[in-house]
């Protein structure tokens, strides 16, 4: 069903060049580039979402590009995921849509295989910094996960779920993303919009590894939670116009001393050896409303924290849509949670984590 790569590390050589006038990121003299080995995944990929860690000092960003792989030859084109910086003062975060050709398309955070044969992935990623500038981005980690046209074995496995997860919690802290309701629209604005970055905030939180008061202390006015502000911005994708790009969200997290990563998981079994292992999952569902009780609103794709379970083994969630703090705590039945958040997303999921804590043991067919 999935396939990652493991986090790469390597020094970054620069060389000249020039983007055009209308890239949206402006003029700049230096580059270099790295790309990865071919990845086979085993199987017929359909998609694929890449996610990355990496520091962008001031007027550097970083592209990210991702092409299929067949046999033991490229079997698409490149096709550029996104334009990326830490901050949005001297470029535009961006993904970059309308890119279709008879192989491939790519949807916001994600390359959707639609007419050529690839069972493996390849991801390029080009540094970008002015000349002359005496530090340049660096790249932490990349690595990607590829999903089948028909994941036969997925959906609800209660019996193999791990038994230390069931009655367990986290003490996630409890973010509402609608105190901001209707404010500073200039990144979305906050209400319906912002559960991606806020349920981001949260698990930061959980781990302390929030960004200190000094890093939003421009928010104004600060309002309820300026963290939240904070985050929102820096995820927020201008050509999306949204803060819901899935790796936006998890490379502002690796700022942040934090390991972080999209994957998909095929079950909540999955789910609750994360949750055993101390770990917090958010994970994205799209439902109609009181389709799973207890969610009595209509959604396309809504990102909640996914902090424990029941003793019977009902998922508990950190859901930020609410009117206020503590009303984000629900429980929810099982079986209709893991079918919308199955269907909804194909089972994305952000795993964020101090290296310092490790994974649970990963299935035979690794997604993680």
């Amino acid at each position: 069903m999935s396939s990652t790569a493991p986090p790469t590390r390597r020094d970054i050589a620069y060389r000249g060049f020039h983007l055009p006038a209308d890239s949206g990121a402006g003029a700049v003299d230096e580059r270099g580039r790295w790309t990865s080995p071919p990845v086979p995944v085993g199987f017929a990929v359909a998609e694929v979402v890449p996610s990355w860690t990496a520091e962008t000092p001031d007027g550097c960003w970083i592209e990210v590009e991702l092409r299929g792989w067949h046999g033991d030859a490229p079997s698409t084109d490149w096709y550029r995921l996104a334009r990326w910086a830490a901050d949005d003062r001297a470029v535009r975060r961006t993904s970059l849509p309308d890119q279709r050709d008879g192989d491939a398309r790519v949807d916001t955070d994600t390359l959707v295989v639609t007419g050529a044969t690839v069972t493996g992935w390849q991801a390029r990623v080009t540094l970008c910094r002015p000349a002359g500038s005496p530090t340049g981005p660096v790249l932490r980690s990349i690595g990607a996960v590829a999903t089948g046209p028909t994941p036969t074995d997925r959906g609800y496995d209660q019996e193999s779920a791990p038994a230390a997860a069931r009655g367990m919690v986290l003490d996630v802290p409890r973010y509402s993303q609608r105190l901001y309701a209707d404010q500073h629209r200039r990144w979305g604005g906050g209400g319906d919009s912002w559960c991606s970055p806020t349920c981001v905030s949260m698990v930061l939180a959980y781990w302390g590894a929030e960004p200190p008061p000094e890093r939003y202390a421009w928010v104004r006015p600060p309002g309820p939670r300026p963290v939240v502000v904070h985050a929102a911005r820096h995820c927020y994708d201008h050509a999306y116009a949204g803060a819901g790009n899935w790796p936006f969200n998890t490379a502002y997290a690796g700022l942040h001393g934090v390991d972080a990563f999209v994957t998909r998981l095929r079950s909540l079994a999955e789910a609750e050896a994360f949750v055993a292992a101390g770990i917090p999952l958010i994970v994205s569902a799209a439902f109609r409303a009181d389709e799973v009780p207890g969610l009595a609103y209509d959604t396309r794709g809504h990102l909640m924290v996914l902090v424990g379970f029941t003793a019977d083994g009902d998922p508990v969630l950190n859901d930020p849509y609410a009117l206020d703090d503590d009303a984000v705590r629900r429980t929810v039945p099982r079986r209709g949670f893991e079918a919308v958040w199955q269907r909804g997303s194909g089972g994305v999921a952000y795993v964020l984590r101090p290296a310092s804590v490790p994974l649970p043991p990963p299935p035979a067919q690794a997604n993680w």
